[in-house]
């Protein structure tokens, strides 16, 4: 083999250090972003946080041309090349999730109740970060900070020990009872059996065991007749038979404590004539038991979990505006960040003694910066595109909704699908009629005998509007709302119709009627 050398000219694509930062935070939630901001705080001595708002241009519908800056031009023809390797768009807006399996009986039952960069960028110290006032809260909302709305908690262990402090108990019952009740689950429940717990804390000392269970069962019986009615059940069936002792005595009650020592799927399916059969009741009788089960509470100890909070605060504000709409940013979840002029001054003065290290850190800080601006840029040409294409829906609600997909909202903009479904993944918006995920508003069409197209979301709306006016004695079907559907015009299967009744949390018709 002869030996040589050549010379070749190529092309590729290369994620810069800045780059890969600009996608990663674009991906980022608000609360994602809040911890990527204070982490950088930390890290990088360049950067601080300055209370002025820097006064920014806010964006509505009325504008006809919105500015784009020549930095945001570059970057999203940077991240249009490369996203096509890395496509995250997927089916969002475009396709809807499949049903899973069905839950079991009890499910149904409790469901029924309810580096170095080559990027060469200008220097810009001058702080970031403001934009418009924020909306103020709806009428409805409180000015409690989410800390307050915590306070006060009591929690289900807490309320049982008060109650025990009343009893009079020897030391070893005590100590079994403050076990058990430390032993229950945020519903209430006794999940392990007491031979279980025993041998947990014994070991192999079968005698010690054996004693353990004695004293756990006197406990369990103490635990059982406290408040609230049905805490320390082992199962649903324990749990709803606890409850009924507490009621008074009458035939339906007696009718509704044989039911809950019958197989809890037939309570689920509501099969009243074998409940009938197995029980020895009347039909009407095992009716009204049902109904008696129904106001009781299969997870007692649920009222007492203090749930965290999760506020959903909104990163793009929509308000109505003269005859259009005004899109904004929401200035309370934009950190308004600037680098440290004392010490950026003082690495100028002494560039010699500064060391390459703290260059780059300046360098960080003026990428970090720039990145947060594009992030909120982006976010913004995305809404203001979604809010031009959805405009029946702000002014007429969800059954104004019309079809829309990532591909038309990327070629409007010049940016590629995946960078849309990273713009519209946990971030939201605040609408006139609530608070909604920007992929809220993407949908997949249905045709309609007019040749047009409806958007699955408002055949969601119709779905339960047709649901909430339905006869509680007889409740539709998944195929009578079928055919309602096509009597509007909207061509849509049984088993979609089913699809979107179980996303909208819908029993089935035979769970939804009333006795």
């Amino acid at each position: 083999m002869k030996q040589g050398l050549s010379l070749r000219v190529s092309q590729h694509l290369a994620l810069t250090p800045q780059l890969q930062q600009s996608i990663r935070l674009l991906q980022l939630s608000t609360l994602e972003l809040s911890q990527e901001v204070e982490q950088m705080l930390d890290e990088n001595p360049f950067l601080e946080v300055t209370e002025e708002a820097a006064v920014r241009e806010e964006f509505g519908l009325e504008h006809t041309d919105t500015p784009v800056s020549q930095d945001s031009r570059e970057f999203e023809s940077a991240t249009n090349s490369i996203a096509g390797s890395a496509d995250e768009s997927g089916a969002a807006g475009q396709n809807d999730a499949e049903i899973g399996p069905e839950a079991s009986s009890e499910a149904k039952l409790e469901e029924s109740w309810d580096g170095d960069g080559s990027v060469d960028t200008a220097p810009d110290d001058s702080e970031w970060g403001g934009d418009a006032p924020a909306r103020k809260n709806n009428a409805d909302d409180s000015d409690a900070e989410a800390s307050d709305l915590t306070g006060g908690h009591e929690s289900l262990q807490d309320h049982l020990h008060r109650q025990s402090l009343s009893l009079r108990l020897s030391d070893e019952d005590r100590a079994a009872l403050h076990f058990l009740i430390e032993s229950l689950n945020d519903d209430g429940y006794l999940e392990d059996s007491l031979a279980a717990l025993a041998a947990g804390l014994a070991g192999d000392d079968l005698e010690q065991v054996e004693e353990l269970v004695q004293h756990f069962a006197i406990a369990l019986k103490l635990l059982q007749h406290m408040e609230p009615a049905g805490v320390g059940a082992r199962n649903l069936a324990e749990c709803l038979g606890l409850q009924l002792l507490d009621c008074k005595d009458c035939e339906q009650v007696r009718a509704a404590m044989a039911i809950c020592r019958q197989p809890m799927e037939l309570l689920a399916k509501r099969d009243v004539k074998r409940l009938a059969h197995l029980c020895g009741f009347s039909e009407a009788v095992i009716k009204g038991a049902i109904g008696v089960i129904g106001r009781l509470d299969p997870k007692p100890g649920r009222r007492f979990v203090n749930l965290e909070r999760n506020l959903i605060v909104p990163d793009v504000i929509v308000v109505k505006s003269g005859r259009g709409f005004k899109v904004s940013l929401n200035s309370d979840v934009m950190p308004r960040l600037r680098v440290h002029d004392i010490y950026a001054n003082a690495l100028k003065q002494h560039k010699g003694q500064g060391g390459q290290a703290l260059q780059q850190r300046l360098q960080e800080a003026r990428w970090f910066i720039k990145n947060i601006q594009q992030r909120f840029d982006t976010i913004l040409r995305v809404s203001s595109a979604i809010v031009e294409r959805q405009k029946n829906f702000f002014s007429h609600g969800e059954l104004a909704m019309r079809p829309l997909v990532l591909r038309e909202i990327a070629d409007e903009l010049g940016l590629h699908e995946s960078t849309i479904s990273r713009v519209t993944t946990a971030k939201y918006m605040s609408t006139p009629f609530g608070t909604f995920e920007l992929k809220y508003f993407f949908g997949s069409a249905l045709g309609t005998e007019t040749g047009g197209n409806a958007s699955s979301t408002a055949v969601r709306a119709l779905i339960k509007q047709f649901v909430a006016s339905e006869s509680l004695k007889k409740p539709l079907s998944d195929n009578q709302i079928s055919e309602m559907l096509k009597e509007q015009g909207i061509e849509c299967a049984r088993r979609t119709v089913a699809k979107y009744r179980e996303a909208l949390r819908i029993a089935p018709a035979n769970l939804r009627k009333s006795l």
